[in-house]
């Protein structure tokens, strides 16, 4: 990943006057000059909109909303908790945050289905199928998607070792005999958890065959993976969206578990009789009223 904002800093004293006007501001308030139009950067910036579409340009740039769109790309790993929360205020409409939240996550779906994979897709599927054992990991945000896929895989398989841990150490002890014939599933998105990409980078070092669930190519998660999955996970807020990640999660639970389909029939039959016995789930009551 291009890191715009260093490469903007490096590139100052070669820069016209006006152009270290644009990137002064832009490093000083990246968090919201990376949601700003490029007449509105011009206005704060004190030139004109052309003038910030040339700097984008001479910045090696498509246009200004290439520019734009690599500039929000790194907020993501670079903002603060505090800086996410300030950036919210030009994401979201004030006056309407469900349907601002809800729009912004329906564009995240149709974003992932135009760009997926297929073949990436299958080949995970097919990973998996294949697998002498399981592990599974995804920590802080991700730690929900990861508890997800885990539940269900161990419907679906009797390999299947969901990773709890609150360090780096607790994590290499449950990932310590990972090696060939085992898959290790990654997932994490921006900011990236350093505990993920180090146990990726050490289980596949020792064989195992790694597949990322994440945001993008070009970042730690993908360069330790042998098999990616993408999904925007686009902030709407402070809070991470997992609403596309979530989807194709669920679309790989669907795709091997329609594959094992026997062994899932004969484990729900097994269960459904269990939970008839507990009274596990509640089915209303059985008494005819007079």
């Amino acid at each position: 990943m291009i890191d715009l904002l260093s490469s903007i800093a490096a590139d100052m004293p070669k820069m016209s006057k006006g152009q270290r006007a644009i990137a002064s501001f832009i490093l000083g308030n990246y968090e919201r000059a990376a949601y700003m139009t490029a007449a509105r950067i011009g206005e704060e910036a004190g030139v004109s909109e052309s003038t910030v579409v040339r700097f984008a340009m001479e910045c090696g740039f498509s246009g200004y909303p290439h520019f734009q769109r690599t500039l929000q790309d790194n907020l993501k790993v670079r903002l603060t908790a505090v800086q996410r929360l300030n950036a919210s205020v030009q994401l979201t409409d004030q006056e309407d945050i469900l349907r601002s939240v809800l729009h912004a996550d329906l564009e995240k779906l149709r974003k992932t289905l135009e760009t997926i994979d297929p073949a990436s897709f299958e080949r995970a599927v097919d990973m998996l199928l294949q697998a002498r054992r399981i592990f599974i990991l995804g920590v802080r945000s991700s730690a929900p998607l990861a508890s997800f896929l885990g539940f269900y895989f161990n419907l679906i398989f009797d390999n299947v070792r969901l990773v709890h841990t609150t360090s780096v150490s607790e994590m290499f002890e449950q990932v310590l005999t990972a090696g060939p014939g085992d898959v290790v599933v990654g997932i994490s998105f921006p900011r990236y958890s350093r505990r993920t990409i180090k146990a990726m980078e050490y289980t596949r070092g020792n064989g195992a065959a790694v597949i990322a669930v994440t945001d993008k190519p070009d970042t730690p998660v993908a360069r330790n993976a042998d098999c990616c999955l993408f999904a925007p996970s686009d902030m709407a807020s402070f809070v991470d969206s997992l609403v596309a990640p979530l989807s194709v999660i669920n679309a790989l639970i669907v795709a091997v578990g329609l594959k094992r389909r026997k062994h899932v029939s004969d484990t729900f039959e097994r269960l459904e009789r269990i939970w008839d016995e507990y009274q596990v789930y509640d089915k209303g009551s059985q008494e005819k009223t007079p």
